[in-house]
């Protein structure tokens, strides 16, 4: 298995990985469903409520984005491409940005910043809150994920602070549940693949023993 990893690490999808173009061409990625929703807002393919679609899609891909962020170790450790190492930081931004989309359309769109309304909406709709919720950890996460606040806060406090991207995770995925009427499966889709990167996260592999939690999610 370290033969084959180490093969791997040499290949050509690492070379891609390391390559000067990858990272514009992750970010170009990022910028894509920015892009789409755009573009549906602007053909009116936003549906008869716009405005609750373009917080939907927001807030969807901020979970999406967030779940790739938090599949990148397990990957790496399991394909041996360590150069998916380099992606972690940046897509974990994309789904900040994406959160802050969708909590800034909510605010100042749908309720155009009338800050009684939303906060009545946080104190009495529990789906509110923990997405606010979610969205506070994510914010805290986004700002310290400079390299200048790593020397900062020191390596162990910045370690503890950043497996809050799990809680994030977590509650993004209950808010997402809570949101949606009746029973419907995609919240749930969401819930288990959150599950299973944790899962994966910290099981036994016999390449490389414990999956302990790195400080760079």
């Amino acid at each position: 298995m370290a033969a084959a990893q180490k093969n791997v690490s040499k290949g050509p999808v690492a070379q891609a990985l390391s390559s000067r173009w990858a990272k514009p061409a992750v970010f170009a990625l990022g910028l894509l469903p920015l892009g789409w929703m755009v573009w549906l807002g602007l053909s009116g393919g936003l549906g008869a409520e716009p405005v609750a679609e373009a917080v939907r899609q927001s807030g969807l891909w901020a979970l999406r984005l967030l779940l790739v962020a938090l599949a990148v170790t397990p990957l790496r450790i399991l394909t041996g491409l360590a150069g998916l190492a380099r992606f972690r930081r940046m897509i974990g931004l994309f789904a900040f940005f994406y959160a802050l989309l969708h909590v800034s359309v909510y605010v100042g769109v749908d309720q155009f910043f009338d800050w009684a309304a939303v906060w009545k909406d946080i104190v009495k709709r529990p789906y509110i809150t923990v997405g606010m919720g979610a969205f506070v950890i994510l914010t805290a996460l986004a700002a310290t994920s400079t390299n200048g606040m790593v020397r900062r806060l020191g390596g162990r406090r910045w370690k503890a602070l950043h497996k809050a991207v799990f809680v994030a995770g977590a509650a993004g995925c209950v808010h997402y549940v809570m949101l949606v009427k009746g029973w419907q499966y995609p919240p749930f889709v969401y819930a288990a693949i959150l599950l299973g990167l944790v899962a994966l996260r910290y099981a036994k592999s016999p390449a490389a023993g414990r999956l302990s939690p790195s400080y760079r999610t």
